[in-house]
């Protein structure tokens, strides 16, 4: 009897958590669309990032955490479609913003299927990670001697579209309405991912990334699905960086280069790299910390860094591991 009644109070306590969260991410959501009218335009201009930032740790994590693969260039990436999204709205090319997108998401994702047949037969671990570094340094120094990308200077000056709806358009040229577009578009990628995570596909990535050995055992394809969740990685990433070409309006090598490689997996580790929701608390954590220490040069490096020792040697799976823990601890002392 005591048993079933631990279980009914577990189960009517995870029912009660499905529902705060839903009700917490509908309010968060309603508060993010007219953020344009509650704050200034500089902190919209970070709430835009941190969207951008949180599908491109997102993407990273989707290897690192679902499918065991470290990816140290991810950068590249980003810069992939962010490149391609700020010189088709620069130069003019006849293609409709949406496209564009779709574009440099499937760019990222060639690019990623091209690394992954070659390299992930063969290398994983340390080995992929530093053929990704290697590749986007690479790539860095191919943008930095193309004119037309704009070199060493970057690619400046990139215009907001304008999307045609046949009777009718979206002027995305002002930054609010832009603003709104890009918080769709990321609601729209995460839900994606979402649905990846929690196919039969994420639970593939999961096996795999638990035993690979056993994975290759009961008749996984092993090499195959580390090439999709690249595939779906680099895609992912190269949307981020698509996004941010119009939000941001100019591209530079300082997003390709391996130190912008470290974003998204700092995002991913100090959230929680076990949880889908992880790399997105990062992402605000991270943020945030940015934004309250901006008069105070070098103490967010600091206190970052101070997190993560304090993460890594007391909750290893990040701000959600340690309220996990929190949670855990009163639910205990309540039944007690």
């Amino acid at each position: 009897m005591a048993d079933a009644s631990w279980t009914r109070s577990g189960q009517t306590a995870s029912f009660t958590d499905q529902y705060l969260l839903s009700a917490f991410g509908a309010v968060l959501v309603v508060l993010l669309f007219f953020a344009p009218e509650l704050v200034n335009p500089g902190l919209l201009f970070i709430i835009g990032m941190t969207l951008i930032q949180s599908v491109f740790a997102l993407s990273w994590n989707l290897l690192f955490g679902y499918t065991g693969l470290a990816s140290f260039g991810h950068a590249g990436f980003y810069a992939i479609g962010a490149y391609f999204t700020g010189a088709s709205l620069r130069y003019g090319f006849p293609l409709p913003f949406v496209v564009t997108l779709l574009v440099a998401g499937i760019l990222g994702a060639l690019v990623a299927y091209g690394i992954g047949i070659v390299a992930l037969k063969r290398l994983t671990g340390i080995f992929l990670a530093v053929l990704t570094v290697a590749l986007t340094e690479a790539l860095g120094k191919i943008i930095g001697f193309t004119p037309a990308l704009g070199e060493q200077d970057g690619l400046g000056n990139i215009p907001r579209p304008i999307i045609n709806l046949g009777v009718t358009s979206l002027d995305l040229t002002h930054s609010n309405a832009y603003y709104r577009f890009l918080l769709i578009a990321c609601l729209l990628i995460i839900g994606g991912l979402w649905w990846v995570i929690h196919s039969r596909l994420g639970r593939t990535f999961r096996a795999i990334r638990e035993d690979a050995d056993r994975a290759r055992f009961i008749g996984i394809d092993v090499a195959r699905y580390r090439v999709i969740s690249f595939m779906i990685s680099g895609g992912t990433a190269a949307l981020a960086g698509a996004l941010s070409a119009p939000w941001t309006r100019i591209v530079t090598l300082d997003q390709v280069n391996w130190l912008a490689s470290t974003q998204p997996m700092l995002n991913s580790l100090l959230g929680g790299f076990t949880s889908f929701w992880g790399p997105v608390v990062g992402s605000v954590v991270f943020t945030s910390i940015n934004y309250w220490t901006r008069n105070y040069p070098g103490l967010a490096e600091m206190l970052v860094g101070g997190v993560l020792v304090v993460i890594i040697l007391v909750a290893p799976t990040g701000v959600l591991g340690i309220l996990g823990k929190l949670r855990a601890r009163l639910l205990k002392g309540g039944r007690a």
